[in-house]
């Protein structure tokens, strides 16, 4: 990994010198940077059947249109943290917020004509780039402009946040798709310039290390990935049984297990997978990724599900997406207390218990057809979220064997988008398969022929638009007057598509529960005088977090074994 010690030690001495940065500017520019980030991973979800109405889109385009953020987040993360390493964090934090600034201007800017989900899409994959070179830069910005006593409440509040920010997008994308839907993306353009006027009055030291990039290494993982989801993406068009649906999936597989077998031999590796030899850190990275699988996606079930099957209106979408950020939220607080002072292990299991038990109860009820009646559920498997998130994050970051605190928080960010990926192109293919099924015995029981029947589900489940009643089909033929004899029955099977997609979720997270009974439990405390950052532990043992202190940049930190809780 090259010496990073020394280097970082000194750039912590400029942070803290008569000439140094200005801390507080410098965290109100990474916060109004990263915030842009949150906030795009959930206010797309909101504007999605408008989109898919004025552009003409099907279903899994839109799909495409979101997961082409994600997965670029995913592909490009741990490369934005070796850059903002080898470049200077204070420059690719600025490259970043550009190229995602851009990014979302051009997403607003898109033409309505037959490029426009080609287009929506390349440039949703920009913006993902933009978003994984400026966040692992920005954290570092907080790392070296903060001095070891004050830098673990400037973490916190980073974290704390920017986290919140996610639960603005639902409701800052009602109203702004109430206005045009291409306002949720012209938004970026006054919080990016914010955040730029802070970065150049803060003087944020643009601190680096001349180390080799691994670019063999960054082209692996980014194929790997991407072609692994677009298999499962593509399967609900394609076909199980087809054969290129599987060439992509097997192919992605291959292409990341080369990944893996590549990095253990080079020089200076985008991941150092030697972290992965902690049990507890690799625990911490399955349950992220099997809760991973249902958080971010769930906001693009619930907002389609809301706009279809409920007829709600955006913002009204929007306040349903309240009920799970209210458990979220509360519970987020009492996870971070729950880390301090009894480890990880007991946040893991409470919160993927919770979790499962929130999404199975809450799919029950999707075929009620009511706001008032799911408010409970959603709100308890959020809180099962909110519960598990920051202590995974936070205990797979402090147990990292001697890795820069950028590059691990690379790893635990790769695992979590590259997951919200997976599950949305997972979830997407069941919602379109079960829709088509039960639509096609829908119409048929109306006395619509079978091959009729499946061509016209199947055109509703690549066509979802939201406002059934609103948009019945027009015409005098046989089809469009079922059509507009089946409506209420069809907003019944788009809930009962949506219930396997919810009861998916609550497996994932009981598979997250499973595996968070592996975890050993330990905990590790920073010696006096350490900043509790990353680093090895005495005696060859596990790690944990360290208390009152953020990651030193500095280096590998002393630490001592303590007994957890289970």
């Amino acid at each position: 990994m090259g010496d990073t010690t020394g280097r970082r030690g000194d750039s912590g001495s400029a942070a803290v010198a008569g000439e140094g940065p200005h801390q507080a500017l410098a965290l109100a520019a990474t916060l109004f940077a990263v915030s842009m980030t949150f906030i795009d991973q959930t206010i797309v979800s909101v504007a999605a059947p408008r989109i898919v109405d004025e552009l003409s889109l099907s279903s899994s385009g839109m799909q495409w249109v979101i997961n082409a953020y994600l997965l670029s987040l995913a592909a490009f993360f741990a490369l934005g943290g070796r850059l903002a390493d080898i470049v200077g964090h204070r420059v690719i934090m600025v490259i970043g917020t550009l190229i995602f600034v851009i990014s979302s201007v051009l997403c607003g800017c898109v033409p309505d004509n037959d490029f426009a989900q080609t287009w929506l899409v390349i440039f949703r994959a920009t913006q993902g780039l933009g978003a994984a070179l400026m966040f692992p830069a920005a954290l570092a910005v907080v790392v070296a402009v903060f001095p070891v006593d004050k830098r673990g409440r400037a973490i916190a509040l980073f974290f704390g946040l920017s986290g919140a920010l996610t639960a603005v997008g639902p409701l800052l994308g009602g109203w702004l798709t109430d206005w045009t839907w291409r306002a949720i993306f012209w938004i970026n353009l006054p919080v990016a310039v914010i955040a730029l006027v802070l970065t150049a009055l803060a003087r944020i030291p643009s601190t680096r290390r001349p180390e080799r990039l691994d670019v063999p290494g960054a082209v692996l993982v980014a194929v790997g990935m991407g072609l692994g989801v677009f298999g499962l993406q593509q399967a609900s068009a394609w076909g199980w049984s087809s054969f290129a649906t599987w060439a992509c999936i097997i192919g992605g597989l291959v292409v990341l297990v080369l990944f893996w077998r590549y990095e253990l031999r080079a020089a200076d590796p985008l991941i150092t997978f030697r972290v992965f030899h902690d049990r507890a850190f690799t625990v911490d990275m399955l349950v992220l990724f099997f809760a991973m699988t249902a958080f971010v996606p769930v906001f693009f079930f619930m907002s389609v599900y809301a706009q279809v099957s409920l007829s709600a209106s955006p913002n009204q979408a929007a306040l349903y997406m309240l009920y799970f950020f209210a458990g979220f939220g509360l519970a987020s607080q009492r996870g971070g207390r729950i880390l301090d002072t009894r480890g990880a292990r007991p946040a893991l299991k409470i919160g993927t218990a919770l979790a499962t038990v929130g999404f199975a109860l809450w799919a029950n009820k999707l075929t009620d057809l009511s706001f008032h009646d799911q408010w409970p559920y959603a709100a308890l498997a959020g809180a099962g979220i909110g519960l598990l998130l920051s202590p995974a994050s936070t205990d797979a970051v402090n147990r990292a064997v001697g890795s820069s605190y950028g590059e691990v928080t690379g790893i635990t960010q790769t695992v979590r988008n590259y997951a919200a990926s997976v599950g949305l192109a997972v979830f997407g293919t069941v919602l379109t398969h079960v829709t088509t099924n039960r639509v096609t015995e829908t119409l048929t029981a109306k006395g619509l022929s079978e091959g009729a029947s499946h061509n016209t589900a199947r055109g509703i489940a690549e066509a979802v638009t939201g406002h059934p009643d609103d948009q019945e089909p027009s015409g005098g033929g046989g089809s469009a007057a079922v059509m507009r004899k089946a409506m209420s029955a069809i907003r019944m099977d788009f809930a009962e598509a949506n219930q396997w997609v919810f009861y998916g979720m609550a497996i994932a997270c009981g598979i997250a529960f499973l595996c968070s009974l592996a975890h050993p439990g330990t905990r590790v405390e920073a010696e006096p005088g350490e900043a509790g950052g990353p680093g090895t532990g005495k005696s060859g043992g596990p790690e944990a977090e360290g208390k009152g202190g953020g990651p030193d940049p500095g280096g590998p930190g002393d630490k001592t074994i303590s007994p957890g809780h289970p």
